[in-house]
C-alpha cells in the first residue's frame, strides 16, 4: 500500500483531534479526505507527512514509517498544505528551481519547465510569486508537490482560490496523476469530490464514520431504492405496483412514475422488461442517488 495508516490517535490537552483511525490508500486512486471543519482531516494529513507527531498509531508511506525513517517517507511525498507557504520574493522559475535542489532532482531546469508547463504557469514563470493572484500562487504550491515525481500527493484544498475555469484545469490534471500515483485530496467542494474521487474517507470528530467508493457511498445510506421512470402511454398504476420487488408507486404526472423498492434493488431491468412486453415507448428510466453532499451532511450534522 503506498499509505497505511492503523489506529493513528492525536491528543492536544485534553481534546482528541484524531481518535484511532486506520485506513489505506493505494496507487492509481484519488482519495477524497472529507470531514467539517475541526474534524481532525487537516491533523491527519500533517502526521502522515511528517509535519506533526501522532500520539499513538502509525502511519507509513510506501513501507517507511513516517516516525522511524521520516526522510524516507518525505521524500516519497509531495504535499500542497492548506495554507500554501510561498517565498513571495523569489521568482515563479527560481523558487521551483530552488525547490528541486533540495529534492536534488535530474535535470532540474528540464523537470522546472515541464510543471510550469503542466500547471498552466508558462506566462507567469519569470513573475515574483507576491505578484501573482491567489490561484496561481496555488498552481505554483502544487508544481512544487510535484516536482520531484513523489509516489504519494497529499492536496489540501487544492483548488482553494481558482476560477472556474482554473478549477475545471487542474481537477483534469489530478485525475490524470491519480492514474499513476496515490492521490489523497482534502476539500469542502463536495462535488468536487464526484468529479475527481475514486473512493472517499469521511471522518467526523476525529473518527471514520465512511469509507467506500463514491458509487458504493452514495447507495450505501440511502434508505430505498428509487427508479423514475417516463412512459410515452398511459398506463395503470397498479400495473407497476404488481412488478417484483416494488414497494410503492407515486405519480409525477404525465406519465412519470416513482417507483421505489428496498435498498439495494435495481428496478430498471424489470421496468425495462415490463416496457417491452406491454409495447411502451420509455422516454426516461434512471435510478436516483444521493448526492456526496447528502451523505456528508447525514453523516456529521
Amino acid at each position: 500500500m503506498s499509505v497505511t495508516v492503523q489506529h493513528l490517535t492525536k491528543t492536544f490537552d485534553t481534546q482528541r483531534a484524531v481518535d484511532d483511525i486506520s485506513f489505506e490508500a493505494h496507487k492509481g486512486e484519488v482519495l477524497g479526505f472529507l470531514g467539517p471543519n475541526g474534524a481532525g482531516k487537516t491533523t491527519t494529513m500533517k502526521i502522515i507527512t511528517g509535519y506533526l507527531p501522532q500520539t499513538d498509531g502509525t502511519a507509513s508511506v510506501c513501507g517507511h514509517d513516517v516516525t522511524a525513517q521520516p526522510m524516507a517517507a518525505r521524500a516519497c511525498i509531495g504535499y500542497l498544505p492548506e495554507h500554501n507557504p510561498l517565498y513571495k520574493d523569489m521568482y515563479v522559475r527560481e523558487y521551483l528551481g530552488f525547490v528541486a535542489g533540495i529534492h536534488k532532482v535530474p535535470n532540474a531546469a528540464k523537470r522546472v519547465e515541464e510543471m510550469v508547463e503542466r500547471t498552466g504557469l508558462s506566462s507567469h514563470r519569470h513573475k515574483h510569486i507576491g505578484e501573482l493572484s491567489k490561484g496561481y500562487r496555488q498552481r505554483v504550491g502544487l508544481a512544487q508537490a510535484m516536482l520531484h515525481d513523489p509516489q504519494v500527493l497529499i492536496l489540501d484544498e487544492p483548488t482553494s482560490g481558482l476560477d472556474p475555469n482554473q478549477i475545471v484545469e487542474i481537477r483534469q490534471l489530478i485525475k490524470e496523476l491519480g492514474k499513476e500515483k496515490t492521490v489523497i485530496l482534502s476539500t469542502h467542494i463536495l462535488g468536487e469530490v464526484e468529479a475527481v474521487c475514486n473512493r472517499a474517507i469521511i471522518i467526523n470528530k476525529g473518527k471514520i464514520v465512511a469509507d467506500a467508493p463514491i458509487r458504493d457511498l452514495k447507495q450505501q445510506f440511502s434508505g430505498q431504492s428509487v427508479v423514475t421512470v417516463e412512459f410515452g402511454e398511459a398506463i395503470d398504476q397498479k400495473a407497476l405496483e404488481a412488478l417484483p420487488d416494488v414497494q410503492q408507486v407515486k405519480s409525477l404526472g404525465s406519465n412519470r412514475w416513482q417507483v421505489l423498492a428496498a435498498a439495494g434493488q435495481d428496478l430498471r431491468p424489470a421496468i425495462s422488461g415490463f416496457a417491452t412486453k406491454q409495447k411502451l415507448t420509455l422516454l426516461e428510466l434512471h435510478k436516483e442517488e444521493y448526492s456526496v453532499e447528502e451523505v456528508f451532511q447525514q453523516l456529521t450534522k
